[in-house]
């Protein structure tokens, strides 16, 4: 009996979902369990190494992994690291337009108007600053969340109507690891991040949950739903949008 606890015990620590270590090189390892998972998948991102491995995949094999292809991550995750904005810093994707300006009060303040979103940064205000940078990144996730909010939802109910879905309600979201997600009684989340997309990606993403409110798995059925609204380009698609890069 002792020794079947024992195994419980071990099989509860390394079935955990998610597992974060600190890493000199990434800042932390980020590790997280997935049952589908039939290998160990490793992907930079700015907060650090993102892992996925099979369930009961131990802790000391991870990290020899990771070791094993560490000088090869590190040079991806330096491209993925955000790089320091100043005053030429621009957005300029066909859905949203931003830039940055000095203005003459002593806070950051923002002017929007239909064509593009302009932030106005403190007069002398160092923007090379830890704290500076994140005020500077908080006030463009403001703006990205209040054009997502004018501009997704009533694409989402157009898609909607026009194949004829259903959905119970979306919100806007800040997520910076999903782009959408719907839920099993049909609420459908949209990361502000879409407004950085190109339409025929924004489409496919408002597509692809719409799909999930027929297939919450990604089943051959749900591809083949997701096909006959995409021309046959869903996977093409898919792999179009994982490889898409921002500057922000």
């Amino acid at each position: 009996m002792r020794w079947f606890l024992k195994k419980l015990l071990h099989a509860d620590t390394i079935m955990a979902t998610k597992r974060v270590i600190p890493d000199t090189d990434f800042g932390q390892i980020i590790i997280r369990t997935r049952i589908t998972a039939r290998n160990i998948s490793m992907r930079t991102k700015a907060d650090g190494l993102h892992v996925t491995v099979p369930p009961y995949c131990q802790t000391s094999k991870i990290l020899s992994v990771v070791e094993e292809y560490r000088s090869r991550l590190l040079e991806k995750w330096e491209k993925a690291a955000p790089q320091p904005l100043d005053l030429n810093f621009r957005i300029d994707a066909p859905c949203f337009r931003l830039h940055l300006e000095q203005g003459r009060f002593s806070r950051f303040t923002l002017r929007a108007t239909e064509e593009d979103v302009t932030i106005c940064c403190p007069p002398d205000i160092d923007l090379s600053q830890k704290d500076v940078q994140g005020l500077l990144r908080n006030a463009i996730v403001r703006a990205l969340k209040k054009r997502a909010q004018n501009y997704l939802p009533p694409l989402l109910e157009e898609l909607a109507n026009r194949y004829d879905f259903k959905y119970k309600r979306v919100k806007i979201t800040g997520s910076k690891s999903r782009w959408g997600s719907c839920s099993a009684i049909g609420s459908i989340n949209l990361s502000c991040y879409l407004m950085l997309l190109p339409p025929h990606l924004m489409d496919y993403v408002l597509l692809h949950e719409l799909t999930h409110t027929r297939e919450m798995n990604h089943g051959p059925k749900f591809w083949e739903i997701l096909d006959g609204l995409t021309e046959g380009k869903a996977h093409k698609l898919r792999a179009e949008l994982r490889n898409f890069r921002t500057n922000f």
